[in-house]
C-alpha cells in the first residue's frame, strides 16, 4: 500500500519554510524561549528592529536571515552566546558538513578542525 501523497492544509498556498535551516531556527527561538532565556516581547523587539532595517528586501524573502541575525543578537545581548561564539560553532557545522558523505547525517564530530 503506498502512502498518500503530503499536501498542505487547506489555505495554504506554499511551505511555510523555503528551506530546512529556516524551520530549525525558528524551532531553537522557541525552544529557548520555552526555557526562559528571553520573552517574547523581547523576541518581538529584536525581529521587529531587524526586518525594518533599510537593507531588507520589499518581498520578505530574507525574513529567516533576519529571524537568524535577531536570534543571534539576542544571545549576545543576554551573554548566552557571543557572536564569536555562534561564529565559531556556524563554521565547524559547516565544515562537518563538508566532511560529510553524501546521504549521510551531518555530524558536528565529523568536523574535520574539531581539537586544533
Amino acid at each position: 500500500m503506498s502512502r498518500p501523497e503530503p499536501r498542505l492544509p487547506d489555505g495554504f498556498d506554499s511551505p511555510v519554510f523555503a528551506e530546512p535551516w529556516q524551520a530549525e531556527a525558528f524551532a531553537m527561538t522557541v525552544a529557548l524561549h520555552d526555557k526562559g532565556l528571553f520573552s517574547w516581547s523581547e523576541w518581538a523587539e529584536a525581529l521587529s528592529a531587524e526586518v525594518k532595517k533599510p537593507d531588507a528586501a520589499n518581498d520578505g524573502h530574507d525574513y529567516y536571515e533576519h529571524w537568524l541575525a535577531a536570534l543571534e543578537k539576542l544571545l549576545s545581548r543576554k551573554e548566552i552566546a557571543g557572536k564569536g561564539e555562534v561564529d565559531e560553532l556556524a563554521a565547524a557545522w559547516e565544515r562537518a558538513a563538508h566532511a560529510t558523505p553524501h546521504g549521510k547525517p551531518i555530524l558536528l564530530e565529523n568536523d574535520p578542525g574539531a581539537g586544533r
